[in-house]
């Protein structure tokens, strides 16, 4: 009799103990205050384009105020979101970015793996201007009391999503090949 109380509190532990780790895991929607930016240099100064309107989900396990995994993870930005302070920047970057043809920027996660408690290597692929190109990212996290906040940059060019580097002024103003995209992101339940 007490063998089989033994058995059956072991069986009651283990099926809260699994059904607590599974429930743990949720759905989180990509907060529309989150931020984007792209950044790079010209013969005449430097500069930065951002978007606050970017959509998206993750799919995330937060246990004890810490991240334990990230399952998924999927970003989509309209393109023609990205702004500068000047219009006719924006018209450049527009074309550059064929707009006309591929109206969103995308991220997709393929992977991620834990550096430290505030540290994630992610590995996914950034769709922009129609071509998909594989990055590894090292992302920042906070765990907050929505959800999660997960910052990072990656330094990417121009040629790597077949585009060219605008020039302006009949090619006497000529972009730089390199650029960082930054990201500043707020997932909520």
């Amino acid at each position: 009799m007490k063998t089989n109380k033994i058995k059956l509190i072991a069986i009651v532990i283990a099926f809260f103990g699994i059904t607590t780790f599974a429930s743990a895991q949720k759905s989180y929607t990509l907060d529309p205050k989150s931020s984007f930016s792209v950044a790079g240099t010209s013969t005449l100064h430097d500069w930065e384009m951002k978007s606050g309107s970017g959509t998206g989900s993750a799919n995330l396990t937060i246990v004890n105020s810490k991240l334990t995994n990230l399952e998924s993870l999927t970003v989509s930005l309209l393109a023609e979101s990205v702004k500068s302070e000047k219009t006719s920047m924006d018209k450049v970057a527009y074309e550059t970015l064929k707009t006309d043809k591929n109206k969103n920027i995308k991220y997709i996660l393929k992977s991620a793996e834990k550096i430290n408690e505030t540290t994630w290597e992610l590995t996914g692929t950034y769709t922009i201007a129609g071509v998909s190109k594989i990055y590894k990212t090292t992302a920042k996290t906070t765990v907050t009391k929505d959800g999660l906040n997960l910052q990072g940059s990656n330094k990417i060019t121009f040629t790597d999503f077949g585009m060219k580097s605008p020039t302006a002024l009949l090619g006497t103003i000529k972009t730089g090949q390199d650029l960082t995209i930054k990201f500043n992101l707020n997932f909520n339940l």
